[in-house]
């Protein structure tokens, strides 16, 4: 009986990796498309997580001095900046440039 199996086992095994082979060949491409729907936003980034420079204060990845600095940009998820928290922002949400900081209220 075991020699029947053999063939079976053989055919099941060549299957998953033939399966695993083609998932791990499609996973880089919608990736790369993840990848590219980004956006920068500006005026998100917390204190030290910001992805690059925008101006004084900041000079790249990571510097930036404080929560939410106007002038230091994260990357989003496009399409989705200007629906994101900024205590700075004149909206109060980010921005897709640069912007003028207003301080929030303090409470009391």
């Amino acid at each position: 009986m075991s020699d029947l199996r053999t063939p079976a086992l053989t055919a099941a095994a060549l299957a998953a990796v033939l399966g695993s082979a083609l998932l791990g060949a499609v996973t880089p491409a919608q990736a790369g498309d993840k990848a590219m729907a980004k956006e920068k936003c500006y005026g998100v980034a917390m204190a030290g997580k910001n992805d690059c420079a925008a101006g004084p204060g900041t000079s790249c990845a990571g510097t930036s001095k404080s929560d939410h600095q106007a002038n230091a940009w994260k990357y989003v998820a496009a399409g989705t900046c200007t629906k994101t928290a900024s205590k700075t922002s004149p909206t109060g949400k980010g921005q897709l440039a640069a912007f003028e900081a207003t301080m929030p209220a303090k409470a009391m």
